[in-house]
C-alpha cells in the first residue's frame, strides 16, 4: 500500500489497490475497485469513486472529486478542487495505434483549480482547462479552455461563463449563487471584479 500520513484517516476500500510508491493525503477516500498506480500523488480530502484508475506519474490536488469510471493517465495533472464527472475521458496521445508504441509522445493535460468536467466529456490531451472552467456533459474539448468558460458540444465551443460558485453568469456577470460580480477585460478574459 502507498504512504499515508500517520493517523491520516485515509480510507481505501479492500477491493482497491494502491501501488508503491504513491502518496495519499489525509481525509482522502478511495472507493471500490480503484487502482492507483506507482508514482501518483493524491492530495488531502479527495474522493475517488468506483472503478477509477490513476497513474502512473499523475498528480491530483487537494479536495478533488473523481467520479466512477474515470482514468487519469500519465500526463494529466489536476490542481485543487477539480470535479471529474462519471465516465469522463482523458486521452494522452493524439494519434494512437494499437501496433505502434507512442509512450514518448504523451502530451500534458493541465486542469486548473476549481474546474468541472461533466459526465462522459472527453478532454483531448495537450490542453489546459482554466480555473473554474466548466465542461458540459458529453462535450469534446479540443483546445485550451479559458478560466470561467462554459464549454459544450462536439467539438466543445464556449457558450457562456460560469462563476467560481458554479452559477451560470448572465449579461450582468453577477453570480446567481453567491452574488459575486465578475468583469470582462479588454482582451476578453473574465475575472472577479475588485
Amino acid at each position: 500500500m502507498g504512504k499515508y500520513p500517520p493517523s491520516s484517516s485515509v480510507y481505501v476500500h479492500e477491493s482497491s489497490y494502491v501501488d508503491e510508491p504513491s502518496e495519499i493525503g489525509p481525509g482522502t477516500r478511495v472507493w471500490h475497485f480503484t487502482h492507483i498506480l506507482p508514482h501518483v500523488s493524491i492530495g488531502k480530502n479527495c474522493v475517488l469513486g468506483q472503478n477509477v484508475v490513476i497513474g502512473p506519474y499523475v498528480s491530483v490536488g487537494d479536495n478533488c472529486k473523481i467520479q466512477n469510471n474515470v482514468s487519469l493517465y500519465e500526463g494529466v495533472e489536476l490542481e485543487q478542487g477539480v470535479f471529474c464527472g462519471p465516465s469522463c475521458v482523458f486521452t494522452n496521445v493524439n494519434n494512437p495505434r494499437a501496433e505502434i508504441v507512442r509512450k514518448n509522445e504523451f502530451r500534458r493535460t493541465l486542469v486548473r483549480k476549481g474546474a468541472t468536467i461533466g459526465a462522459n466529456a472527453t478532454i483531448v490531451c495537450g490542453h489546459t482547462l482554466g480555473e473554474y472552467s466548466f465542461v458540459a456533459a458529453g462535450a469534446v474539448v479540443t483546445q485550451d479552455v479559458p478560466p470561467f468558460a462554459l464549454m459544450a458540444g462536439v467539438p466543445a465551443k464556449q457558450i457562456g461563463w460560469m462563476s467560481a460558485a458554479g452559477g451560470k453568469l448572465g449579461e450582468n456577470l453577477i453570480c446567481p449563487v453567491d452574488g459575486t460580480q465578475y468583469e470582462l477585460s479588454a482582451d476578453g478574459c473574465l475575472s472577479k471584479a475588485n
